[in-house]
């Protein structure tokens, strides 16, 4: 048995769940996600429980039965708490702007980046050099935070780019003087 697929998903107050039509559906106070059901998966809902059920024992099916629970769970989170991402700006002159529904970001390049919001995804800068992406769905936000850290990696001989908050960049030496 699975050591997380076996582990029932409680629901705060607030959020409902439902199965139609090979997908299932999770509603909260931050939004409503849905996914599609993996093929032998089933859910039992017993008051504020869920529980994720597998047909067999399968190499696949046990590979589902952990995912589509675990899936599950963030889904629940998400639109209960939501979800968060820092990044930080480093490097001189780099800095980040909210205009309407863009993030403007100076990176040193000729002109500035501008990034529009994907939906269900909200933007905050803090001090100019900290941007804060929040959402509920987790795998929305964790990629618009790899896109906006994309948009400059860290270089590794001065540290400059944009990183993700407590990321450690190793150094390199550098060229030596003779």
């Amino acid at each position: 048995m699975s050591r997380i697929g076996k582990q029932p998903v409680e629901l705060p107050k607030g959020v409902t769940f439902s199965v139609a039509g090979g997908q299932i559906k999770v509603k909260g106070p931050k939004g409503e996600l849905s996914k599609k059901i993996a093929p032998g998966i089933t859910f039992s809902q017993e008051a504020n429980v869920i529980k994720v059920i597998r047909d067999n024992d399968s190499r696949q099916q046990r590979a589902y039965h952990g995912l589509m629970r675990a899936l599950l769970a963030n889904m629940v989170t998400g639109v209960s708490a939501g979800f968060k991402r820092e990044l930080e700006i480093i490097g001189i002159g780099y800095k980040a702007e909210v205009k309407g529904a863009k993030l403007i970001m100076n990176l040193g390049y000729s002109h500035p980046i501008v990034y529009p919001f994907p939906d269900g995804i909200k933007i905050d800068v803090d001090k100019a050099t900290r941007v804060i992406v929040t959402g509920a769905d987790k795998e929305k936000v964790g990629q618009v935070a790899a896109e906006l850290r994309g948009k400059r990696p860290p270089d590794s001989y001065k540290g400059k780019g944009v990183r993700y908050a407590g990321e450690r960049v190793r150094l390199k030496a550098g060229k030596s003087g003779q």
